[in-house]
Order: structure tokens, then sequence, then C-alpha cells
């Protein structure tokens, strides 16, 4: 019984086609930063009709989480390296150093929310701006959530006896969205930085 799932499984990964999904996580990667170019446009021309941006120092939290983001992308691809070097077991450590990470830059995002509050930064205010501030972050933390998941399947493909083509196409899945989002994130607060 367990001899003939086996080949069953084998039988599917042989069957795999990572194209397709490949392009899919494309298209979703072009539409985000559409949607995010969107926004940030949005507040370009909202700043400029009323001649000032947001005025607010951006919370230190902000920045404590730009450093975590590119803390995780290293640890991604020390996870990716090692999994093209076969060594499932330290491609695991370093994705779970990467989730660690995710979750700790998520934390630090609602510590930035948290401070933008308590000084009067309301999402809901007579300053658009500022609510940019809430809408970019927020929506990009959805983001890390959907790149946690994806981390999550690279996990369980490391525990799991699949094969090292379904391990590869989980972990530059993973990879293409969280290095997405990383630079989605740096753009996003350089872009915050300079139009306060």
């Amino acid at each position: 019984m367990v001899h003939t799932m086996q080949q069953e499984d084998l039988k599917q990964d042989l069957k795999f086609d990572a194209k397709p999904k490949k392009f899919v996580v494309w298209l979703f990667v072009v539409s985000s930063t559409i949607m995010f170019g969107g926004w940030t446009s949005y507040y370009i021309v909202f700043a400029a009709s009323k001649g000032k941006g947001h005025g607010l120092v951006l919370p230190d939290a902000f920045m404590y989480s730009t450093v975590v983001l590119l803390l995780s992308s290293v640890c991604l691809f020390l996870a990716s390296k090692a999994l093209r070097n076969e060594n499932r077991s330290q491609q695991r450590m370093f994705l779970w150093i990467t989730l660690a990470l995710g979750v700790v830059f998520g934390y630090l995002q609602f510590q930035g929310w948290t401070s933008l509050y308590t000084t009067g930064a309301a999402l809901i205010n007579n300053n658009a701006a500022i609510s940019m501030i809430y809408i970019l972050s927020g929506f990009h933390l959805l983001h890390i959530i959907g790149g946690l998941c994806f981390i999550l399947s690279s996990v369980y493909s490391s525990y799991k006896q699949v094969s090292q083509e379904k391990a590869v196409y989980r972990q530059e899945i993973t990879s293409i969205f969280w290095h997405f989002i990383d630079i989605l994130w740096i753009y996003l607060y350089v872009f915050l930085l300079l139009n306060s």
C-alpha cells in the first residue's frame, strides 16, 4: 500500500509543470506593483495640490522593520542555496529563521502604527497623506502574510519526501514573492521618508 502511494507521488512529480504557476506569481507581482504605483501616484497628486506631505516623523519601528526584512531576504537566499546543494536540513533552518523574521516584521509594523496613532496620526483624518501611510504599510503587511504562507509551503516541502524539482519550484516561488515584497517595502519606506 505504502509502495503504491509512493509510486503515485512519483508519477505526479513527473507530470509537474511549474511554468503556468510561476506565471501566476509573476502576474500577481506585476499587478501589485501597479496597485502600489497607483497609490503612490495618488499620494504625490494629493501632496502637490495641498502643498504638503504627511508632515510626520516616521517611527523608528519602520526603520527597524526594514532591517529585519533585509535580513529575512538574506536568510531566504541562503535557504535557496542550501536547497541547490541538496542540504534540506540547512534549507529548513534558514526557512524557519526567515519565517521568524517575517513575524518580527509584522510586529514592528504594528509598533509603528501604534506610535503614529499616539502622536495623533489616525487612519481617518483631514490629511489623506497620513491615511496613505496606513494603507500602504497595511496592504504591504497583507503581502507579508501571503509571503509567510509561501515560506510555510517551502518548510513543508523540506520535511516531506518531495522531488528535488518540486522542492526547488516551491523555493523559487517563495523567493520571487518574498524578494518582491522586500523591494516593495524599501521603495515604500524611502518614498514615505522623501515625501514627509
